[in-house]
């Protein structure tokens, strides 16, 4: 095993090898095994990171045990400077961690750069000021006062997703900071590459212990992570699959989580839409961040009387969507992640035709000959869909929207609400009572009216059914990170009586 880490770096100042990150150290891994980093766009490898185990994860959550007396009683204020300063430094070095992110995850610069590292940013912002709102309450009684304080909970274990890495750590770190609890984080490890350097450069602003980085696959950390009797909470966001042993992995100690998991949208448009603004909606749902959102509305309910010229445009439009380089800020759609996930889209791609819909764009890998190195999948929108169809039940992660026509809007809401998602949904309509009554229907966390993706800062995100439980984004989720304790000071004087001899 070596050693010492390799920290030569490359042009984008990107280190050799990196290590986990524990008790305001950077260190090896028990096992001295790596795992190697990949750009998908080009099949180059970026870097090493650790390919941690159960040891690791003993060092670190010992390390945030030790962390959190002292930093439980930190003031708010204190708390607030340092989320303050963390968002100051994003916002210095914006394109030097958009440009990470596009390396390692493929997505086009221009989302890292106006989409990511803005909805990353403006989470430390929002959650700076929540440092001072975690107050309690009082009671008042005739012969008492009855005090609620509200405490942080202490260890807490964040799992988060290879998809939108920067802003699924800041949504889970900051809310956990504020309210004064300590974290051992495991990334993905196959796209984390901007989050560990996130935490080179801020590791100055925390005492040590309080946020612990352990990199590793999930079969060999995240068991001994979520059941080491010193954690107390769990927050993951994932696939359901993974989820349900988180769940089992939680119960061995009884702790909670916060699970924010798949979804199959549904994204309806009405006969009264801007046809011209739902279909850019829909484009954007298609390829942003190459279909892999949890968020994405795959479902697209289109009116009949309107099914002709929506088409015709959603087709112009995914076939005028640029697709290549990453880096290169004129590219709108980039590569899949992984290889995995490319053939895993690939595979409903096939299904989908076996199922009988009909394509009416894309369907393939990108033909482009520059493109053959990497992940890339052409956008593709299924026709002639069928709602119990697996290309409309389950999540596929990819450039893929399946369209499902409709006439009866009755109707159309119990397909939009058969499925076992519930993560989010969009309307589109002219009609005010129709845009509340849908929404009001729909059975799903979020629902955007007249804007798909319409993200505003302070709205909780969070699933129905499947898609999960608890919300985030929002000053709602302290709730998941603090409890309650009850004091009761009594007021009179003397005895009860009811015991005397």
């Amino acid at each position: 095993m070596a050693t010492q880490l390799d920290t030569t770096e490359d042009e984008y100042g990107i280190k050799s090898e990196y290590g986990h990150y524990i008790g305001g150290e950077w260190i090896q891994g028990d096992s001295g095994k790596t795992i190697d980093l990949i750009n998908p766009a080009n099949g180059k490898v970026l870097t090493k990171i650790q390919a941690g185990n159960a040891k690791d994860i003993e060092r670190a959550v010992s390390a945030a045990k030790d962390a959190f007396p002292k930093w439980s009683q930190s003031s708010a204020n204190e708390r607030q400077d340092i989320l303050i300063e963390i968002a100051r430094r994003l916002k210095e070095r914006h394109s030097h961690y958009a440009t990470l992110e596009t390396l390692n995850n493929g997505k086009p610069m221009r989302e890292s750069m106006y989409f990511d590292m803005p909805q990353a940013i403006g989470q430390f912002e929002l959650f700076a000021g929540a440092a001072f709102g975690l107050h309690g309450k009082t009671h008042d009684y005739a012969d008492a006062i009855g005090i609620v304080h509200r405490e942080p909970l202490g260890v807490c274990a964040q799992i988060i997703p290879w998809n939108v890495p920067m802003l699924m750590m800041a949504c889970k770190i900051a809310p956990a900071l504020a309210s004064g609890n300590t974290v051992v984080l495991k990334p993905a490890e196959t796209v984390c590459l901007s989050v560990i350097e996130f935490f080179m450069e801020m590791a100055d602003l925390l005492p040590p212990g309080v946020i612990n980085v352990v990199t590793g696959y999930g079969q060999d950390v995240g068991e001994a992570l979520v059941t080491h009797p010193d954690v107390v909470k769990v927050a993951f966001t994932g696939s359901v699959a993974t989820a349900r042993r988180i769940i089992q992995y939680a119960s061995a100690n009884i702790i909670p989580q916060t699970m924010e998991l798949g979804g199959k949208s549904a994204h309806i448009i009405c006969e009264d839409a801007d046809i011209d603004a739902a279909v850019e909606s829909a484009t954007m749902s298609t390829v942003l961040n190459k279909g892999e959102v949890c968020l994405a509305g795959s479902r697209l309910f289109l009116h009949q009387s309107i099914e002709e010229e929506f088409l015709e445009k959603f087709k112009t439009a995914l076939e005028g969507i640029r697709q290549g380089d990453p880096l290169d800020m004129a590219t709108q759609l980039g590569a899949q992640a992984s290889k995995m996930q490319m053939d895993k889209v690939e595979s409903y791609l096939s299904l989908a035709t076996e199922e009988g819909a009909h394509v009416l764009t894309g369907g393939t890998r990108s033909d482009n000959a520059d493109l053959a190195s990497g992940h890339f999948i052409k956008p593709t929108v299924f026709t002639n869909v069928k709602n119990s169809m697996r290309i409309a039940r389950e999540e596929i992660f990819g450039p893929v929207t399946s369209v499902i026509t409709w006439s009866d809007e009755d109707e159309m809401m119990k397909q939009a609400n058969d499925t076992s998602y519930g993560l989010a949904g969009g309307v589109w309509t002219a009609n005010l009572n129709r845009a509340h009554r849908i929404s009001r229907g729909l059975e799903t966390g979020t629902v955007w009216v007249n804007r798909y993706y319409n993200m505003q800062a302070n709205m909780p995100v969070g699933g129905y059914k499947q898609s999960g439980f608890g919300r985030e984004f929002s000053h709602e989720v302290l709730n998941h990170y603090t409890q309650t304790k009850s004091v009761v000071i009594n007021l009179q004087e003397g005895r009860v009586g009811m015991f005397d001899q």
